[in-house]
């Protein structure tokens, strides 16, 4: 009801500023012509009788175009149709200001309107009418393809943004029964223990399979789900510390975003020499942006290029595709060692 109501002061308001540039063109003209007119009469005129009434009749010509519009296959067909629709819309305008001035001038205390020649004033106003359909029909034509094309880019994005998304899932879990594969013969409790831990991730995951966006801590909680299984299988040397400002614990953050993060600094942030993993993940508010950063204390980025595997290489899609230019993400070398992910992307609730 409230997107009808607004719809309709639109285009009311549309109308009616019409109305009174055609009010302040008549108006001036009478002033030109040293025509002593009172303002009440061109504005009943031209924005009571003329617009106002124009906006009544706007919904049956906006039904008409979009029921039949023209296009380069039906135009011979069609065209004579909004022919006939124009004769019909311009007879029943007149007809309406003819009948609505005829009251309204009595009663506020003027003469009897008179509307002229009748033959020749509705051929008059056919002329002005011809303006106004057409504008109007062709400005909702336009209208109409452009929301379509917005629509289908939408949906493309949106498909794009899924399939990216579910591509997250098998990878994840394709790494993670490899991790727990290498530890089954030696050590069967453990292997067990990390396959309840992954189911209960697996769960949670396809629990929230239909949100592009989580709360952030929602989020760490999905993350400590992954941290189980790899803490069974690193022991103590892995070290994960997680820091995150009360004002973003409920900020909407892609689904899925943390774990490939923590688990490139995991494969690539080990200590050289005792193959220990130290994670700081850390995430901010930074005025309209939240910013979460995931630090490894391990060699860094090797010279020849970024150590980007496919988790991140896909979150990157992800947030593009989600934010656009609104978003930044950033691998780089730390300034006391290790390798830094910064993900910066539109701070919402």
């Amino acid at each position: 009801m409230w997107r009808r109501i607004g719809k309709a002061l639109i285009i009311f308001a549309f109308f009616t500023a019409t109305g009174l540039l055609l009010f302040s063109y008549r108006y001036l003209e009478y002033l030109a012509n040293r025509r002593n007119v009172p303002p009440i009469v061109p504005f009943l005129d031209e924005v009571v009788t003329g617009s106002w009434l124009g906006a009544l009749l706007f919904p049956l010509i906006a039904r008409f175009a979009r029921r039949y519009p023209v296009n380069s296959s039906n135009w011979f067909t069609r065209l004579p149709l909004h022919a006939g629709a124009l004769f019909a819309y311009s007879g029943l305008h007149t007809s309406l200001i003819w009948a609505a001035r005829s009251l309204l001038y009595p009663l506020l205390g003027f003469d009897h309107y008179d509307y002229g020649v009748i033959r020749v004033r509705y051929p008059m106003e056919l002329s002005l009418d011809t303006i106004v359909y057409s504008v109007i029909v062709t400005f909702l034509w336009l209208l109409d393809r452009h929301v379509r094309a917005l629509q289908l880019e939408s949906k493309l994005a949106l498909a794009k943004l899924e399939n990216l998304r579910l591509q997250l899932q098998p990878h994840f879990l394709f790494n993670a029964l490899n991790t727990i594969s290498s530890v089954v013969y030696e050590d069967p409790r453990k292997a067990d223990a990390m396959l309840a831990r992954l189911a209960a991730m697996l769960r949670a995951t396809l629990s929230d399979s239909d949100k592009q966006v989580v709360p952030l801590d929602q989020e760490i909680e999905t993350l400590e789900l992954y941290l189980q299984i790899m803490r069974l299988r690193f022991e103590d040397k892995l070290r994960v510390d997680v820091c995150v400002a009360p004002e973003v614990l409920k900020a909407l953050t892609p689904h899925l975003l943390l774990q490939p993060l923590v688990e490139n600094a995991i494969r690539y942030g080990k200590d050289p020499a005792s193959h220990a993993v130290a994670i700081r993940i850390t995430a901010e508010r930074d005025g309209r942006e939240t910013r979460v950063q995931v630090r490894d204390q391990g060699p860094g980025l090797p010279k020849s290029g970024i150590h980007a595997g496919t988790g991140i290489t896909n979150t990157a899609e992800r947030l593009e595709q989600l934010y656009g230019p609104r978003q930044k993400l950033t691998l780089e070398n730390g300034e006391h060692g290790g390798a830094v992910v910064t993900v910066t992307f539109p701070y919402q609730t």
